[in-house]
This record gives C-alpha cells, structure tokens and sequence, in this order.
C-alpha cells in the first residue's frame, strides 16, 4: 500500500558548536498522528542537485511505505554551513550521532533509525554503526568497506592508485554555493569558505602512503564486534568494493546478509549491468524486519547470494551479463574447494611438474599495460569496463589450462603464491585472471597488484634485496564466474598496471621460479540452497524529479597513441548535462575531463590531469567553479598542481592556486634514500 506523503525540501538540524546542517525529508502525510521509523542516507554530494535526480527515485518510495526518509548533506556541502576538511573524520560522525538523536526526537518519528548509503554512505553507516549509536536499528551498506587503506580509492596492495589523485580532484571541484532561496543572504559568506578552506585533500591521501592510523581511524576492520546492529551488504562484480563484503560476512558477528549482482558501482535498480532488481523493495523487508519488528522472511533466506556469471566476450559495457543467481548459508564457505593449479612455460597445469623441471620466467613489462584495464571504479555509464585482454598480453608473462571439457564454476578468490625475484629494491607484481573464449578474445575475470615492499605488511613495508628470490602470495578480487565448455582460463603476470596505479620510478623486471609457483582455484559444488531462492522482483521507484534538460549528458572514453613517441593517453570526456528544476527553476550542470598519459619505456613520464567546471543557479543568477589539477611524478617525488576559481554573472571572484611535492619512498615504490 502506498501512502500519501509531504516533502520538506530544507530542514535546520543544528549541531551543539552551532553549525547549521540541511536535510530534506520525505514523510507520510500522517506521520505526526502514527509515527513512523526513519531512514538517514548522510553524503557529501549536494542533494539539492548533485543527487537529486537518483533521491527522487528512492527516498519518495520508501517514504510511501510508512517511512520518512532523511537526505543530510554533511557539513560544508550543499545547504549545510561550515567546511568539509576530510573523509570519515571524528566531525563527521559526531554530527551524524547528532542528527540521529535529532530524527529520534521528531514528533513524526518512533526513535528506530535505519542507515542507508552508497560509496559514502556506505562508509559511514558501518562507521556509525561502531559508535553504537542507540537510535541506530539497522543499515544497508552498498559499495562500501571495511578497510580503508587496503580496499579504497587510495591505494590496493599497497600501490599507489592513479584514482587517489582523481578522487581528491573530484572532490576538490566539489565547492559549489547552497541555494540562496533556501539559505538567506549568508550564501555568498558560506561558499567564500567552502572555496578558502575545503575539499583539498591532495596532500593527505598521498602523504599517508602506508597503513597508519590515518587510515585506521573508521575502518572496522580494526574491531568488527564494534558493529552490532543488523547489517545488509550490497555491491557489484563490476564494483571496485564488491571483496570487501566477503571479509565482512566472515568476521562481522552481528545479523547479516550480503548480496552481489552483475552491477557497477550503482544503485541495483537504477544502473546496470543488469538485470536489475527490486532493490526498494528488497531494502523494504530489511527495514520492515529491523524497523517495524515484521517477519519478512529475509533472515530465514541464506546469507550471501551472488549472481554467478558466466561465458561472455570482453565489452567495455554491457546492457546485461548472462549468468543466474546462487548461494551459500555463510561465508566462508564449505561449498567451496580451492585446487591447485602450477605454472609452468605457458601452461596453468593440474600436475606438479616442479621435481622435473625448475623453470625460471621473467617478465619486464612496458609502461603501457594497463590501458586495457577499464576504470578502477566503474559507473557503467559508458565504456569504463575492461578491454579484450589481448591487448595487455604481450607485455606481459602468459600462463594458460587446457581447454575445458566441462565447465568451472569459480566462486571466491583465487590465491597466488610465487617464489620471485626482483632486479630492483621496490617492484609491483600484476596478477590478471582471464577467460578465453574458444574464438580468441579474453575477458578479465580478476585481479590484484601486490607492491612487493609491502610483501609482510601495509604497515611496515621492507625493500627488496635485488635478485633474493622471496616467497610472496597475492591474493585476486573475489569473483563467480563459469568458465564455459571450450573456454581455457589464463594467468597474466606483469609489473605495470597504468592508468590504474601509478609506475615504479625504475623499469623493474620480475623473475618467477616456475617450480614454487602455485594457482588456487576457488570451485563451487552444486548447492541445492540455489533452487530454494525466490525471484527478484522488478525495480520500481518513484517518479522521476520533474526537470527540463538545457543540455543533454554525453560522455567519451578513448585512448590514443601517439606513433612519434609511442605515449599512450586515456581521455575521459564527461559532460552530465545540464538541468533546471520546473519545482523551484534551480539550475545544474557539470562537466569533466581526465586525461593520463605515459611512454612504455620511461615510468617518470607518467602523468595525470582533472579538468572541471560545476554550474548552478536560479533565473538570471548565475554561479560558476571551475578549475584543473595534474599529477607528475620523478624518482623522489610526487608533484601536484590545481587551481580553482569561482564566478558570479561571469565575474571572477576568486581564484587560487596549490602546489604540493611530496616525497615518494618505498611505500608509494620510490626510491630508497640512504
């Protein structure tokens, strides 16, 4: 039954320092006579046109199902006062436990509080959880993790990820002004500090290179019991997040229930790939059963499900990816077996021929592997998906099975461990996990990058003695994947993984002992739990967020070679359109360019580059920010550059420029100094 609701488009919660947060909220219409549980979704990314169009599809619906649903901007964005200085920062919860004691205090609302997030606020509502906050009954957690050093957009394996800088230039472009309908005349003063002081978080991310307790602070990987209320995990196999639902459901020890699809990092019902499902709907039984005490039946059903993929061609995007939905009672499994496959020249064999044959393979790979990769976090928007693997192979050492005469259900991850030398004291070893269609191309199954200085510890990194032979395991992204009949699975070693992280600054070449080099392949058995599962339902939402379109979206990825110096470029060229508002004529639009670039046989060349510009306003109110920011690199140091201005009717204001160089050392691969 769907109830009729109100809509408060700009609620003040003050915080005890007295900074001013603004909230929408969508509520049923009777909610102060039959109070209603409430869900909080708490982000940084402007709901008044940043995500506008997506919470109109979500928060209306859930709302008309006896909720009322929370939209905060958090402190300095949107229409909320104060700056932005940080990710996940003490501030940050401590203003969200207020806004929930705020909400709980509502005449309209019964004090059960539901979390609700993406990416953001995937994060923080398993941050908030571990404060135990008492107004806090549940959370679904999408596209989120538990460690933020080893499984976020800063680095992986102890690499230096390209998307570090990209995300601080993101955010860097992310200063627009509140609304000054909704905030008074205290607009422009808001946004001059928003433009001073915030969202300039180059130095930060990249000065913090190992696991410190930079990156400890609010990840709950240090202590999961910490986590206490039921917990719902969402993500994708084209989600650069989906692995860390699987150390969740294996230490987390509160309710628990995980769910994986074919999806990129997006909501399930609203972007691909598909199929999608009934995402509001399946979000309704959870709340149903944690915040209104009904018997859904959610925890009777098995607790991780996965859509398992199987046999298709490489696509940098698809509409849908085949495959069909199974599961597991709990994580880790006891469906699954690991096998051991061994390495010898070419061959990913099932027999052990290292008492025969002790083989030694070395690899130096060009600069330029990696082009193939897709993008380290994928929208599925456009073609941000992995390449045909072919294009990566000839850089890099090949390991290949038999064909297949039956197929091979892999569920999991699978684990390499090498014996390996390097001819330098840093080096980055690339683990890539293929399928070859019996017609030739590859499609990427998993991966992983291991910087060999952090082969014992995130914390603690060691360098290498150059030609000692060391005993290193590298564990790939989890994946479910059907190696189809006729299909052969391929191991791809290389040391370059660029434009996803950022190049050792010495050409490195990698000797692998053939001998002492052993694949673990997660196999699935036939589990009867998968013809237990009932059908998703269709993806319903609410009604789309009445705009005008001024400019249409379009977006271009592309990569260049340039046959005089043989630099490879990639160039994403994304504008989202522009739109006003027919509720209130507010205007949006925005546009960005990356571009990253490097020669195959010189890893100082590499360099990166964000380009932005963010409009909004009102009639003839005009306001602008724009700006750039770029990324070199030398054998010592990383180099940063950015600047950002701002304009009102065309008339510049403000302008600044910001100049990082930070030294580079053996947990970032630079060179060791004496």
């Amino acid at each position: 039954m769907s109830l009729p609701i109100r809509f408060i488009q700009h609620a003040e919660i003050k915080m005890s320092d007295g900074i001013m947060l603004s909230a929408s909220i969508w509520l049923p219409e009777n909610a102060a006579e039959t109070q209603v549980p409430a869900v909080l979704e708490y982000i940084p990314y402007r709901k008044h046109d940043g995500t506008a169009l997506r919470d109109a599809l979500n928060h209306p619906y859930v709302a008309a199902h006896g909720y009322a649903c929370v939209r905060v901007d958090m402190r300095g964005s949107g229409e909320s006062e104060g700056v932005l200085l940080g990710e996940y920062l003490d501030q940050e919860q401590n203003d969200c436990l207020e806004v929930l004691s705020w909400i709980a205090a509502q005449e309209w609302c019964t004090g059960s509080i539901g979390m609700f997030g993406k990416s953001w606020g995937g994060f923080n509502g398993l941050q908030v959880a571990a404060r135990r906050p008492p107004e806090l009954k549940a959370v679904i957690s999408l596209c989120s993790t538990d460690d933020r050093y080893a499984n976020d957009i800063h680095y992986q394996g102890g690499a230096l990820l390209v998307d570090n800088f990209l995300w601080a230039s993101t955010m860097f472009a992310m200063t627009g002004p509140p609304d000054p309908k909704l905030v008074g005349e205290k607009w422009r003063e808001l946004w001059m500090q928003r433009l001073e002081s915030g969202n300039v978080f180059f130095e930060d991310w990249h000065q913090h290179s190992h696991r410190d307790h930079f990156w400890r602070h609010a990840s709950i990987c240090e202590d999961y019991t910490d986590v206490q209320c039921p917990t719902y995990l969402i993500s994708g196999w084209m989600d650069a997040y989906s692995t860390s639902i699987f150390r969740m459901m294996e230490h987390l020890q509160c309710p628990k229930k995980a769910l994986i699809g074919p999806w990129a990092h997006v909501f399930p019902n609203q972007g691909g790939p598909g199929p999608l499902i009934g995402f509001l709907q399946e979000c309704l039984r959870w709340w149903d059963k944690w915040l209104k005490g009904i018997d859904t039946g959610i925890m009777d059903e098995p607790e991780i499900r996965c859509y398992m993929q199987t046999t298709a061609p490489p696509r940098t995007f698809y509409d849908t990816r085949p495959g069909f939905w199974v599961a597991e009672p709990c994580w880790p499994s006891p469906n699954i077996i690991h096998k051991p496959m061994y390495l010898s020249a070419s061959r990913l064999a099932e027999e052990d021929h290292s008492s025969k044959v002790c083989q030694k393979l070395s690899v130096c790979s060009p600069q330029t592997v990696g082009f193939a990769s897709g993008r380290w976090v994928a929208f599925g928007v456009d073609a941000d998906f992995p390449d045909d693997q072919r294009l990566e192979e000839g850089g890099s050492l090949v390991f290949d099975t038999e064909i297949l005469d039956q197929p091979l259900n892999l569920l999991g991850a699978v684990s390499l461990h090498v014996r390996i030398a390097s001819d330098k004291p840093n080096a980055t070893l690339v683990a890539v996990l293929s399928e070859v269609l019996p017609d030739g191309p590859v499609t990427r199954i998993a991966h992983e990058f291991l910087n060999l200085t952090h082969r014992d510890s995130d914390t603690h990194p060691t360098l290498l003695e150059p030609g000692k032979f060391y005993d290193v395991v590298v564990r790939l992204r989890e994946c479910a994947q059907r190696i189809g009949v006729g299909s052969r699975l391929r191991l791809a070693l290389s040391t370059a993984y660029f434009p996803t992280i950022w190049p050792s600054p010495q050409t490195t070449r990698l000797t692998f002992d053939c001998g002492h080099c052993t694949v673990y392949l997660p196999l699935r058995k036939e589990n009867p739990l998968d013809e237990s599962l009932q059908s998703f339902k269709h993806p319903e939402t609410s009604s789309p967020l009445p705009v005008e379109w001024l400019r249409g979206s379009k977006s271009r990825n592309s990569v260049t070679r340039d046959m005089n110096t043989q630099e490879m470029t990639f160039i994403s060229d994304e504008d989202c359109g522009e739109w006003v508002s027919k509720i209130d004529r507010w205007r949006s639009g925005s546009s960005q360019t990356t571009i990253c670039a490097v020669k195959p046989d010189d890893p100082l060349s590499a360099r990166a580059e964000y380009r932005f510009k963010r409009e909004c306003g009102r009639d003839e109110l005009s306001l602008t920010v724009q700006g750039w920011s770029r990324m070199t690199v030398t054998a010592t140091d990383l180099i940063i550059t950015a600047h950002r201005e701002a304009f009102t009717q065309g008339d510049q204001f403000f302008g600044q420029d910001y100049n990082f160089t930070i030294p580079r050392n053996t947990l970032q691969n630079g060179i060791h100094a004496p």
